[in-house]
């Protein structure tokens, strides 16, 4: 039965030029390079230069996967943006973007859904292509969490990065079959009575200010690997597809320690699985978009295969999505 698929056609990155080594951090922080690795994965993370922004960070993102679709701006109907570190409380950074690229019809608007937004934000734009409503849409996933991380704290500050990530979905008309093209399945969860576990202490709402990012990492751990495994069974099932045929794995990138235990917990070989964290860190929304730019310019991910991509954030939030590329 025919239906209507959101193809990914164009993939783009972004990252700052500044790069920040864990040697670095050593000089600020009582932590070192071995700590750091040997905990998380990490070597190095990307800072965000001084006035530079998330909008900044996205709209490159997004120049880079309309130049690798072959697209002009002007024919992007929809632009979702998955930030938690927007430019302004209002208007969204998405707005921002569209202005930026020149585009004046459609819509544009951020998704909150902290470490989870990507998959959030292309659920959303994947829905509103399958309802007919657009047929080009650009997904964006971008963060300058430098800005809200406390500098002298070392459980946190190690670990996150800034940058962004974005793709270019196009209707396409498949058969309705797993062999189509496209985003074929998505899954979203939340959990709110978590808050604690992963927050930022501040909002203009409840403190008038940005607030620091304040994290119970073992908490976050201990949940994240059952979510994270669940949601991907879960969306799995929905199209019947055994773990076995997935060709990639491209995990949030949060942790090595997650992303081996997660891939441990559902079968998926060492090889199968794309990570970045070491060169990135935990770039929040935008993590996932990366490590798929990433793979699909080393020539890992090509046409026709399938992948499988998770996050779990603040909230808390998860998910998972499964495309063909």
């Amino acid at each position: 039965m025919a239906m209507r698929r959101s193809v990914i056609q164009g993939i783009g990155a972004y990252l700052p030029e500044k790069i920040l080594t864990n040697n670095d951090l050593a000089a600020m922080v009582d932590t070192s390079d071995e700590w750091i690795a040997d905990r998380t994965g990490i070597r190095q993370r990307h800072v965000a230069a001084d006035g530079e922004t998330t909008a900044d960070l996205a709209t490159a993102a997004a120049r880079a996967a309309l130049a690798d679709a072959g697209m002009p701006a002007e024919s992007i109907e929809l632009i979702v943006l998955a930030t938690s570190t927007p430019d302004n409380t209002f208007p969204a950074t998405a707005t921002a973007v569209q202005a930026e690229l020149g585009i004046t019809e459609g819509a544009a608007f951020d998704v909150q859904a902290v470490c989870s937004g990507f998959v959030f934000a292309l659920s959303v734009a994947d829905n509103f292509i399958k309802s007919g409503q657009y047929d080009r849409a650009l997904v964006i996933g971008a963060e300058t969490f430098s800005r809200i991380l406390d500098w002298t704290d070392r459980s946190t500050c190690v670990l996150f990065g800034d940058g962004a990530g974005a793709v270019v979905l196009e209707a396409k008309e498949g058969e309705g079959t797993l062999a189509d093209r496209g985003v074929l399945a998505t899954r979203l969860r939340s959990d709110g009575r978590y808050k604690e576990k992963l927050y930022v202490d501040g909002g203009p709402s409840s403190t008038q200010t940005v607030g620091h990012l304040r994290m119970e990492g073992r908490e976050v751990f201990r949940h994240a690997v059952v979510n994270i495994a669940e949601v991907m069974d879960e969306t799995l099932k929905q199209v019947g597809v055994p773990p076995d045929d997935i060709d990639w794995f491209v995990p949030h990138q949060a942790n090595k320690r997650i992303l081996d235990g997660t891939a441990r917990k559902f079968g998926i070989s060492e090889d199968r699985v794309v990570m970045t964290v070491d060169r990135h860190g935990n770039t929040s929304a935008a993590s996932i978009p990366l490590a798929l730019e990433t793979a699909v310019r080393d020539g890992r991910i090509k046409k026709g295969d399938l992948v499988l991509m998770e996050a779990m954030g603040g909230g808390f939030t998860w998910g998972a999505a499964l495309a063909r590329w």
